[in-house]
């Protein structure tokens, strides 16, 4: 199981690699520095319209190294990993929410709703202020992201 880091170390990151991936035509989906067993990753995680390939993803990797050597924002040993979000991508930021609406998602809830459902799913129809809605088989229902634990999309569902 991976152990996420301090987000400072994340967020320092980010603002250093968000103009080097932007330019390159890509969107910064997320940057997650983490440790799992006795190494740490840093995890920058890119997306764009389209499929993603690897050369795309060696590319980045390729323009970010000089940048995180010069630096240095991290200060133990690390190891870099430039992908993608992939299918089942991860929901962490209201952004994302706004990125992914009108697609199937599911949320999974810290505690109980007043229905008694700790997981939704559903087609997201929006976000508003720190508050999405799905539209789920039972109707509409409206969650407070702080309520969340876990969401994801759920594109891969056809692969099955």
């Amino acid at each position: 199981m991976a152990k996420q880091a301090s987000g400072n170390t994340a967020q320092r990151v980010e603002a250093l690699v968000r103009p080097i991936v932007e330019e390159m035509g890509l969107r910064l989906w997320d940057v997650v520095f983490e440790k799992e067993g006795p190494e740490w990753y840093l995890r920058v995680l890119i997306d764009r319209d389209g499929p993603m390939d690897t050369d795309t993803c060696a590319a980045v990797s390729h323009a970010l190294d000089p940048v995180l050597d010069e630096v240095d924002p991290i200060p133990q040993s690390y190891y870099l990993e430039v992908g993608s979000p992939g299918l089942g991508r991860r929901l962490t930021r209201p952004e994302h929410y706004d990125a992914l609406t009108g697609q199937t998602v599911r949320l999974r809830l810290y505690r109980p709703d007043a229905a008694g459902r700790r997981q939704l799913e559903g087609v997201l129809t929006g976000r508003q202020g720190g508050a999405v809605t799905l539209d789920t088989a039972e109707g509409p229902v409206t969650v407070e992201l702080t309520a969340v634990s876990k969401a994801q999309l759920c594109d891969d569902e056809d692969l099955f």
